[in-house]
């Protein structure tokens, strides 16, 4: 692959020259009238919706997904939970010891 500037600018061109036509394409007001519809068939795109479409389809459990799926779901849920009784157990234990007043408990936690 080259790249010297003779070659990055041809690729500009070529580039913005197909980008012109693709836009000329899409937005002619007399598409219609050619039968065509008012919608550019793009294949790149079709075929990357309907990627999108059958990714279930096409999935396949791997020990690398599990662990995903477990490290996404299921560890800041027992992480949260975890966090909540720490906590909890700790305003208790200050409670029951004495070092908060019952004034000042406000029922932090229910």
């Amino acid at each position: 692959m080259s790249t010297s500037p003779e070659a990055i600018t041809e690729r500009a061109a070529r580039r913005a020259a197909i980008k012109k036509e693709f836009i000329k394409q899409v937005t002619n007001p007399h598409r219609h009238a050619s039968g065509e519809g008012g919608a550019l068939f793009d294949p790149a795109i079709q075929r990357y919706i309907s990627m999108k479409v059958t990714l279930f389809d096409h999935f396949k459990p791997t020990m690398k997904t599990s662990l995903l799926g477990f490290g996404a779901v299921l560890f800041p849920i027992v992480g949260y939970g975890l966090l909540l009784k720490y906590q909890h157990d700790d305003f208790e234990n200050k409670c029951r010891t004495g070092q908060i007043a019952y004034a000042d408990r406000k029922n932090k936690f229910a």
